[in-house]
């Protein structure tokens, strides 16, 4: 074979290998379908019972996290952080930013447990460490309220003042019905329709503005009961660095003998099990 044939191979190779990995890519992508799967994420690590070995668990869950967001090309903002007394940290909470954040990582959710033979411990005795994992989607204040004419229905009738006296003769007073929603809201303090109309139709937008917001609070604090309920000991995945390295997900069954790459951000078969497994049920 000729240099330049060589050369052009290895071209067609790498060009064929870049190809084979945006084709897995988009593939995976497809597993990300949720509402909020495209969103940055918010990751909040809290070290568990164990004093300065959980601390430092927290601390080595915050490496693998950044390690792998930096390999997806994500931005990683550091918001709050509680140093540990000896060691590691107590809590974090950071910033992922970039597309997909959210659905990659929502599957970190739960208590992690790591066993491993403690730096600090100068018996060299063997330790088991929890922290807990939260993942929620970052979601911008970006709620727009659109009322069209046909979600509405407007009646208009005479205003009326304390003790039944009227305040004018014209039907200038003007109550909104939201049809979809059952929300209604009036309002007479004009002698203008127009501007009765117009203060009703604010009134209105503002309380389909509250309305969403309730919803979205609602549906947060049920993550937040789920989450709650995770007791410690109730791990979603170990991660076993003595006597053997192991990393095993107790929800999907997935499981690696690469420790040292897992705990460098090597997390893509979790992740895809975990939405693969997500996607059958």
């Amino acid at each position: 074979m000729e240099e330049g044939d060589a050369e052009s191979l290895k071209h067609l190779e790498e060009e064929s290998e870049k190809l084979t990995k945006k084709i897995e890519l988009l593939e995976f992508q497809k597993l990300l379908s949720g509402p909020n799967d495209r969103n940055s994420a918010i990751l909040s690590i809290n070290a568990g019972a164990g004093g300065t070995e959980s601390c430092d668990w927290a601390s080595m869950l915050l490496r693998m996290y950044h390690r792998w967001a930096e390999d997806q090309g994500y931005k990683v903002e550091m918001i709050d952080v509680l140093a540990g007394e000896e060691a590691g940290i107590k809590n974090t909470t950071v910033l992922i930013e970039g597309d997909f954040a959210y659905g990659y990582l929502k599957s970190e959710n739960g208590v992690h447990r790591l066993v491993r033979i403690s730096p600090f411990d100068s018996n060299k005795r063997r330790h088991t460490s929890f922290a807990s994992v939260e993942i929620i989607p970052e979601v911008e204040d970006d709620i727009k309220i659109e009322v069209k004419d046909q979600d509405i229905r407007v009646d208009v009738f005479r205003s009326g003042g304390k003790g039944g006296q009227g305040v004018n003769t014209t039907d200038s007073a003007v109550r909104i019905t939201h049809l979809s929603s059952g929300l209604v809201v009036q309002c007479q303090n004009e002698r203008s329709q127009i501007k009765n109309r117009a203060t009703a139709l604010k009134v209105l937008k503002s309380r389909l503005y509250e309305k969403e917001m309730n919803k979205r609070q609602a549906t947060q604090q049920d993550s937040y009961n789920q989450k709650q309920e995770i007791a410690w000991g109730s791990q979603i995945r170990s991660y076993v660095l003595h006597p053997y390295n192991m990393v095993k997900d107790h929800r999907t069954d997935f499981e690696t003998s690469n420790a040292t790459g897992v705990l460098n951000g090597d997390l893509i078969g979790f992740l895809e099990a975990y939405l693969k497994q997500q996607k059958h049920d």
